[in-house]
C-alpha cells in the first residue's frame, strides 16, 4: 500500500476527490493531508474523513526540514498538491524526485508562472480569445508550473464562455482526470 500525501490550501475538491478514489483501494491511501490556511475546507474533510492533517507554517516551510522529516515518518511515496497555492521549496523537491506532483488549470506552458492560479488563470484564458484550455498534471521542480507534464486534457472554450463556466468545466476535467493520473503513479 503506497501512502499519498495531499498538499491543499482552499475548499479541498480535489482532495476529496483523490480521498474517494483510493477509499476501498489496495493501491494507495491518503495517509496525510498538509495545509497552509486555517480554516480551510480541506482540514474539515480531514477530520471527517479520519485522516491526520498538520497545519504548516511559512517560514519553516520554506527555510528548515521540518515538514520533510514529517513526510519520511509518514512513508511518504507521492506528494500531491490539489490546490496548494505555496511553492515548493528546493529541499523539498530535492528530498522527493519525481514524487511530487501538481495539477494546473491550464494547458501549460500557457497562463503558467506565479500569480496563475484559479480565476486568474480562467480571466486570462477568456482574456486571450482561447479556443480551448483544460488541465496540466506535472512533475513538480524548483520553478512555477515547468517539471514534466505527465497529463493534458482538454475542454472547448466558446465565444459565450466566461472565467465561472471556463473554471466549472477545467474543474470537471481536474476531478474526472487528477485521482486515476495518481493512481497511475503509483504503479511506477
Amino acid at each position: 500500500m503506497k501512502n499519498i500525501v495531499l498538499f491543499a490550501s482552499g475548499a479541498g475538491s480535489n482532495a476529496q476527490k483523490i480521498i474517494d478514489h483510493f477509499r476501498n483501494s489496495d493501491k494507495g491511501r491518503v495517509s496525510l493531508i498538509v495545509c497552509n490556511r486555517p480554516g480551510a475546507g480541506v482540514l474539515a474533510i480531514a477530520e471527517r474523513e479520519g485522516i491526520p492533517s498538520i497545519l504548516i507554517e511559512k517560514d519553516k516551510f520554506l527555510h528548515t526540514d521540518t515538514y520533510i522529516q514529517i513526510l519520511k515518518e509518514y512513508q511518504t511515496d507521492l506528494v500531491v498538491l490539489a490546490g496548494f497555492l505555496w511553492k515548493i521549496p528546493v529541499n523539498l523537491v530535492q528530498a522527493f524526485p519525481n514524487r511530487i506532483i501538481n495539477i494546473h488549470p491550464a494547458l501549460l506552458p500557457k497562463f503558467g508562472g506565479k500569480g496563475m492560479y484559479g480565476h486568474f488563470v480562467h480571466e486570462a484564458v477568456i482574456a486571450a480569445g482561447e479556443t480551448e484550455s483544460g488541465i496540466t498534471i506535472h512533475f513538480v521542480n524548483e520553478k512555477y508550473d515547468d517539471g514534466e507534464t505527465i497529463l493534458q486534457e482538454r475542454c472547448i472554450i466558446t465565444k459565450e464562455d466566461t472565467p465561472e463556466t471556463v473554471a466549472r468545466k477545467v474543474q470537471a476535467l481536474e476531478h474526472q482526470w487528477f485521482p486515476v493520473t495518481v493512481e497511475r503513479l503509483l504503479s511506477i
